[in-house]
């Protein structure tokens, strides 16, 4: 078993007149409306830094929302966990959306994420419930930015390093905490070349899987330069059905434990896993 770990008088009328006044003054000088704040000087590289910003804060948790498209359905699966970034290890638990019914159609999936690979518990499809199934993400078309269920809060931050035509949107506020708020494209290509060794292959595989290497992209980052939400939105083909997916990450609880305990190698399930 190997265990990883990333914390608000009464007066005469020539009174009233007077403070009467006195509030005009204010209201045409000291009480101005504010300008509006200035856009960063380099908003591209504000957002090509994040990874970096990301990794010197250690940790955080995280909440996942991964929507896709395809012939008139619409589903999503929702996730929660945390992430390391210094170590790119994380935990997720992942929510299948329910049945027509109403009923739920399969147990919450856990998800380990580590460099490289990708574990999975209660994946179904013909795994018994007590093992896990590992995927090598290096190997997968779109390198688990979209079949994990959940992007790797480590590559999406890693894909921003590929962005370009970023325009600056302007501030806003996320969950109590004022944001600049960034658009733009990511190239997967570019950022498999600038992103950290260990998440180098996953992207350097999604580069060559998806039909288009243009990503667009909004990222919300604090005062801080942290990263607090990126959705991305791809596109990609599922044997010749066009897929839309859109998978927003949100950051929080900077400092927060993470530990990924990775199984055993007897708790692997070795047999064909059914799609």
């Amino acid at each position: 078993m190997v265990v990883q770990r990333g914390g608000r008088p009464r007066g005469h009328g020539g009174g009233a007149l007077a403070v009467t006044a006195t509030l005009v003054a204010a209201a045409v000088t000291g009480c101005a409306a504010p300008e509006a704040p200035k856009p960063p000087p380099d908003p591209a590289g504000a957002v090509r830094g994040a990874a970096d910003v990301l990794a010197r804060a250690g940790s955080s948790k995280a909440s996942t929302a991964m929507e896709m498209a395809a012939g008139g359905t619409r589903v999503t699966i929702r996730g929660e966990g945390g992430y390391d970034f210094r170590r790119r290890t994380g935990r997720l638990q992942l929510v299948l959306p329910k049945d027509a019914a109403g009923a739920s159609e399969h147990r919450p999936i856990t998800e380990l994420l580590t460099p490289g690979a990708l574990y999975m518990k209660n994946r179904g499809a013909g795994v018994p419930a007590d093992k896990w199934v590992r995927v090598d993400t290096t190997a997968l078309d779109d390198g688990n930015l979209v079949t994990g269920g959940a992007t790797d809060p480590g590559a999406a931050a890693e894909l921003l390093r590929g962005a370009r035509d970023v325009v600056y949107v302007g501030e806003t506020e996320l969950a109590g905490v004022r944001v600049r708020h960034y658009r733009g494209t990511a190239d997967i290509g570019a950022a498999a070349k600038l992103a950290a060794p260990q998440l180098r292959g996953s992207l350097a595989a999604a580069a060559k899987g998806f039909t288009t290497d243009s990503v667009p992209f909004d990222a919300y980052l604090d005062g801080a330069g942290r990263l607090r939400k990126v959705r991305h939105r791809f596109t990609f083909s599922n044997q010749g059905r066009a897929v839309a997916v859109s998978s927003t990450t949100l950051l929080y609880g900077f400092g927060t434990r993470v530990e990924v305990t990775l199984p055993d190698g007897r708790d692997i399930y070795a047999g064909k896993v059914e799609v």
